[in-house]
């Protein structure tokens, strides 16, 4: 079925800050989206980030079409994704534009690699994926862009930066899985419950 645009007509129109209220009770992980090639390259920090299909491996990120990466993004056809860790929150600062950065200066002060398509990726990483956009798709004042999997890097690590509240938030397999899993579940079924073991 192909999608379509309809309009619907609605009493009472829902506020931006209504809206973005309860979007902030969803909970996001926090990622890097990098465009550009060289020295001009420029990137911003998402939550939108999501798997779209498994086969062939492509996801889709929303972004805000007034983005200083967007000029970029259209251009070149290809942008890097990196899923942050619990500690590069730095990264995620920077790359939200905090104390003004822009361009490359917000890629100092962390190392950088690249694979497929030249897009800088972030060493360190929970997972570093370079994409090609399969297709862009303008709504508003964002565009719903869908990304090509062409080469990726994972990370042995297991602590995320998440995004919830307004604020981000450490979520690490090892401990917070046992955490939740003992608040969480009955106890008569924690025994068909495969829980990491703690590492060393």
């Amino acid at each position: 079925m192909n999608s379509a645009v309809r309009t619907i007509k609605i009493d009472r129109e829902v506020s931006s800050g209504d809206f973005r209220s309860a979007m902030r009770h969803l909970t996001g992980g926090v990622s890097v989206i990098t465009v550009g090639q060289g020295e001009d390259i420029n990137g911003m920090t998402v939550t939108s980030v999501s798997s779209l299909s498994v086969d062939p491996p492509t996801l889709i990120v929303s972004v805000n079409r007034n983005a200083s990466s967007w000029p970029l993004l259209e251009r070149h056809g290809f942008f890097g994704v990196s899923i942050l860790t619990s500690d590069q929150l730095d990264v995620a600062e920077r790359f939200s534009g905090k104390d003004g950065l822009k361009g490359a200066a917000r890629f100092a002060g962390a190392r950088w690699f690249t694979r497929m398509t030249g897009v800088p990726l972030l060493a360190g990483a929970l997972a570093a994926i370079d994409c090609e956009v399969e297709d862009i798709v303008e709504r508003h004042s964002h565009a719903i862009v869908i990304g090509r999997v062409l080469d990726m890097e994972l990370s042995s690590r297991s602590a995320a930066l998440a995004y919830w509240q307004g604020q981000y938030v450490s979520i690490d397999q090892n401990e917070d899985a046992i955490k939740l899993a003992e608040v969480s579940v009955p106890a008569r079924a924690k025994s068909d419950i495969a829980i990491p073991k703690r590492r060393s």
